[in-house]
């Protein structure tokens, strides 16, 4: 039970990488906010969770909008009085193609859930963080970030920018205990294959 006592939000936890985080989380002992875009998805993992003997809360939130990542935060504290973790997992891609062939909105779309999402949570958290005496941060990007190729540019570029902001803000957060790490995964079986 190494997250026995712990709080978490996981972003993005309906399904794929973050439906597993959010499981082990709560198999490891923390309490856990699942949040996802889709709530039928985020609310069947909450339920399971809670079916296998772990505390879990469903809470809507669009993490790409600042007002829905404040009621998110506002939801975690009215239930359980507290906030330690925040893995921000929720993310999405374009469909593999050229970099001119990619409109606006989908360029938008990938910035704004992968890389503004992680403004956000930061904007909104950070002072729950230093009020608190710490906390922690797990940005999830990708091994695309690191290892671009073609078809994915803008793709790559925002998974770029999480690790880059990554280890900014563990520099600029530190001083607070303030922890931010970032991991890369490689592709795997989740919904954004398809």
């Amino acid at each position: 039970m190494r997250l026995a006592g712990k709080i978490a939000i996981v972003t993005g936890a309906g399904s794929g990488f973050g439906e597993g985080i959010a499981n082990t989380f709560a198999r490891e002992g923390a309490r856990v906010v699942v949040n996802d875009l889709n709530a039928e998805a985020g609310e069947r993992v909450a339920s399971a969770i809670r079916v296998a003997g772990g505390d879990a809360h469903f809470v809507h939130a669009d993490v790409s909008n600042g007002d829905s990542v404040a009621k998110l935060l506002g939801a975690t504290l009215a239930r359980y009085g507290d906030l330690h973790i925040v893995v921000n997992n929720a993310g999405t891609t374009h469909k593999n193609k050229p970099l001119l062939q990619i409109t606006e909105d989908e360029f938008d779309r990938v910035m704004a859930v992968n890389v503004k999402s992680i403004y956000w949570t930061a904007h909104h958290i950070v002072p729950h963080f230093r009020e608190r005496g710490g906390g922690v941060f797990v940005n999830v990007a990708s091994t695309a970030g690191i290892r671009p190729r073609p078809g994915l540019v803008w793709y790559n570029a925002s998974k770029g920018a999480v690790i880059t902001a990554s280890k900014a803000m563990a520099a600029e957060l530190g001083p607070d205990k303030i922890r931010v790490n970032c991991v890369n995964p490689v592709m795997g079986a989740t919904g954004l294959i398809e």
